[in-house]
């Protein structure tokens, strides 16, 4: 979980390629609550932190998984030196103090824990605190943003119906390799003509069928091969070691991509 922080003076660098941007500040304006839709590592989290900055709010991140419950995220007593003292969760701080409050990859949290998000994300904007016996309404400029990869929709993993329409929805794939090339070339720090080989491998890896991938290679994967170069590494050892090796555990698998590898960025 990241706690809430000051915007600081320079913006997230997010390269907007269509309309999200205006939805997002509009749904924002309208006390709506927003849901992300994209494969992993596309820039979702990226676009909430520059939309965090535009609108000058803070921004409190919570990254969901399997074992997250309730009272991680509204609250809960614990023990302080003789007494208990209530110490408030990562969500009921954004509510009090109107910050964006982030969830990522919301469907690995548990969906009797997600329920507690249906007061909030829709007209109500209320946060029951069952323990406290108070419900909190949510303070001017708190939003609600949820993320997940319908990739991995399953039956036992997917956001029920009654909270997906509480939601305006915005929909994320990878950008276009113009747009992609000037992202990882300015993240990483690196030569247009390096980022521009190192999308043209992505491009290839999100072309294959049947690879035995589970995941193709994100922009992020990329922006970190595009670092390693920036610390002296080749465009080949960097890919090995920054996409290759994260997509597979597979012997097979992962002899492939490297050999993908060896023909686009020369071997």
């Amino acid at each position: 979980m990241r706690t809430p922080r000051a915007n600081s003076d320079t913006r997230p660098y997010y390269v907007a390629t269509g309309d999200e941007e205006k939805i997002f500040k509009a749904a924002f304006r309208q006390g709506l609550s927003i849901l992300l839709k994209g494969p992993t590592g596309c820039g979702k989290t990226r676009f909430v932190e520059a939309m965090a900055h535009d609108l000058g709010r803070p921004l409190i991140t919570v990254s969901c998984h399997d074992d997250l419950t309730t009272a991680d995220l509204v609250g809960r007593y614990l023990l302080n030196g003789n007494q208990t003292q209530w110490v408030d969760g990562p969500l009921t701080r954004a509510v009090r103090e109107g910050a964006i409050c982030y969830l990522d990859e919301i469907v690995e949290a548990r969906q009797d824990t997600t329920v507690v998000l249906h007061p909030l994300a829709d007209h109500r904007r209320q946060l029951p605190l069952e323990r406290l016996g108070v419900t909190l309404e949510a303070a001017p400029g708190f939003c609600l943003v949820v993320s997940y990869n319908p990739g991995y929709q399953s039956v036992l993993k997917d956001l029920k119906d009654s909270t997906r329409q509480r939601m305006v929805a915005l929909e994320f794939g990878f950008p276009s390799p113009q747009v992609e090339e000037g992202i990882v070339a300015t993240e990483a720090g690196i030569a247009p003509a390096q980022a521009e080989k190192l999308v043209r491998l992505g491009q290839a890896i999100r072309r294959l069928e049947n690879g035995g991938l589970r995941e193709v290679a994100s922009t992020r994967v990329l922006i970190a091969a595009g670092r390693l170069v920036a610390e002296g590494l080749t465009l080949t050892q960097a890919a090995r070691a920054a996409v290759a090796g994260p997509l597979s555990d597979d012997a097979r698998v992962s002899d492939g991509l490297n050999k993908m590898i060896d023909v686009y960025l020369g071997g």
